[in-house]
This record gives C-alpha cells, structure tokens and sequence, in this order.
C-alpha cells in the first residue's frame, strides 16, 4: 500500500470520523440524542465532500474504492467501540439516520472518485484508470 493511500484511506477515515464524533459531543449539548445525527449528516457531507475533492489525490477508481471501504470500516468499528460500547446509549445507536451516515460513508468517495477519475481521462483525452 503506497503512503498516500494510507494518508487517504486511513488518516482521511480516522480524521473525518473524529470530526464527526466531537461535533457530536457539542450538539449533545444542544439538541435532543434523536435528532443528532440529523443535524450532523448534512454538515459531515459538506466536510467530507471537500476532503474528497481536495485533499484526496487518487487517480483510479480502485483507489477510491479502497477508501470507500477503509473508511466505511473505521466508520463502523469506532462507532461500535466509542459509542455503542464506550457510551451504551440508552435508546440504543443504530437507527436510520446512522445507517444513512454508513451509506454516505461508503459511497461518497465512489461518487467523487468517479467524477475525478472521469474528468482526468476526459482532459488527457483518454479512457482513464480503473
């Protein structure tokens, strides 16, 4: 695995989910457990669509693929150890809006990888990577 695919895959995946989980600490604080993934979802999108578009750098669709899967797989493991663990919530975790956050967190990178590796072939005139 190359270094850059580390910093994507990995540093990218534990970063954003960190993200994610402190702002989730802060609107513990300001809105009802219910609706926190609600308000999260759309401001987590906005963050990690610009990671996608900026700061990840690959140029095939197996490259995004990988970091679909590594970061889908942080999503879940920490969320199980942080939170469903660490934190036992009452009403318990998974519920729609979690298992919406899963499939963003999968398909986000696909999508954008897509896009990115789509307008790099049709700017070298060629057919690109997969």
């Amino acid at each position: 695995m190359n270094r850059q695919l580390i910093k994507d895959a990995l540093g990218w995946g534990i970063g954003l989910w960190l993200i994610g989980y402190l702002f989730g600490i802060v609107l513990f604080l300001l809105v009802p457990a219910d609706l926190i993934g609600w308000v999260l979802s759309p401001i987590a999108t906005v963050i990690t669509l610009w990671v996608l578009m900026k700061k990840v750098a690959g140029d095939s669709m197996g490259y995004y693929i990988k970091v679909a899967i590594a970061w889908t797989v942080i999503a879940i493991l920490f969320d199980y150890l942080f939170l469903v663990k660490l934190l036992n919530p009452a009403d318990g975790y998974y519920k729609l809006d979690v298992y919406l956050y899963y499939i963003l967190t999968l398909f986000l990178p696909i999508l954008v990888g897509w896009y990115k590796v789509k307008k790099m072939s049709l700017e070298s005139g060629g057919m690109g990577r997969s």
